[in-house]
């Protein structure tokens, strides 16, 4: 990939998203019920509801299914994907990689590069990042890059309120086959401890008074400006725009910051019906845009990951978006396939009880 002016970075080949797809646990804890609990239901919950991972669900599982609907979006041959990437901070095993079983349970040929990323909520579009490289550079034709977390916060934690499960996942491609194409990126990082997990610890660590200023806000609109800085655009440009999501709050603000319209962020904005799904958190915002975006439409995308930085797209719709296939479950589907749950039964879906 090139540098734009020492900073927005763009590929020799145009790349695009070929299919894509996401995935969203059937499983619904309102934050009343948290409340109720923690706070004798006198306590205010930042979203109404989020998606729980069942029993038999974790970040492979679900990755899985939306690998499946991406590739069927995409309408290829899973053998001709080169790289399978899954970004996430809840990969199921220490040593083990998630990547290697999505790609055999997708039928992906075993001459395939595999790998699992990690930066916090971003390591999902870190992995879009890379594959806009290696597509970008002709190594490869098709690359698969998924972002998914069945993430938890400490019993009572304010994270408890929040964290949620699912994400999505991208077919990266040519442009010529693409529902959307990357018009340009641009990557923001620093070191700022908000939030962190020991190796041995079971759940993160959140420094209260960063995870706003200097954490989400400053690398999330540091990015994104930096961005339409160097492809001269402003907020007015743009009919869509997606952010990291933590609860409602945040986002609402950086777009506000930014310029952009409550009515520009609505569409992507999912995190009152599932919450924060962490390294799928934007990455299933876009996929909500897409499913009703038509040609041409322009959509700006920033990610954010604790520790801490933010990962920013420029996309542009293509004519292609007006023949999704038919058929498909598309992710307002999926929030709309909701089982309501008590705190008790998510404290047996996601193991709660610990010795």
């Amino acid at each position: 990939m090139n540098a734009n002016d020492g900073s927005v970075m763009k590929s020799d080949r145009s790349v695009g998203i070929v299919g894509y797809g996401s995935y969203i646990p059937r499983y619904r804890l309102p934050g009343s019920e948290i409340a109720r609990i923690w706070t004798s239901g006198g306590g205010a919950s930042p979203i109404r509801e989020k998606a729980v991972a069942g029993l038999d669900e974790d970040v492979v599982t679900m990755a899985i299914e939306a690998a499946r609907n991406a590739i069927a979006c995409a309408s290829i041959d899973p053998l001709r994907i080169r790289a399978v990437w899954v970004g996430s901070e809840s990969h199921p095993y220490a040593v083990k990689p998630t990547s290697t079983i999505v790609a055999e349970s997708i039928g992906a040929s075993s001459n395939v590069l595999a790998a699992d990323w990690e930066f916090a909520c971003k390591a999902g579009t870190e992995a879009v990042q890379a594959a806009l490289g290696l597509v970008g550079s002709g190594m490869a034709d098709y690359i698969l890059s998924i972002g998914m977390d069945t993430a938890q916060g400490r019993p009572g934690d304010a994270l408890e309120y929040t964290a949620g499960s699912g994400g999505a996942a991208f077919v990266l491609g040519p442009a010529e086959e693409s529902y959307a194409v990357y018009l340009g990126s641009y990557s923001y990082v620093t070191d700022t401890p908000d939030f962190w997990r020991r190796v041995g610890e079971v759940y993160p660590s959140h420094g209260d008074r960063f995870t706003g200023e200097p954490a989400y806000f400053a690398h999330t609109i540091a990015a994104a400006s930096t961005l339409m800085e160097s492809m001269n655009t402003t907020a007015s440009d743009y009919d869509y725009a997606v952010f990291h999501q933590p609860n409602i709050k945040f986002p609402a603000r950086a777009a506000k910051t930014l310029g952009f319209s409550p009515d520009q962020i609505a569409a992507g904005l999912l995190a009152n019906e599932i919450g924060n799904v962490y390294s799928g958190s934007c990455m299933i915002g876009l996929t909500a845009i897409l499913d009703i975006a038509k040609p041409g439409d322009r959509i700006l995308m920033i990610s954010y990951g604790s520790g801490a930085g933010s990962d920013a797209f420029d996309l542009r719709a293509t004519d292609r978006v007006g023949r999704r296939p038919s058929g498909r479950r598309t992710t307002a589907d999926y929030i709309k396939r909701r089982s309501e749950i008590d705190y008790g039964t998510y404290v047996r879906f996601r193991d709660k009880l610990k010795e």
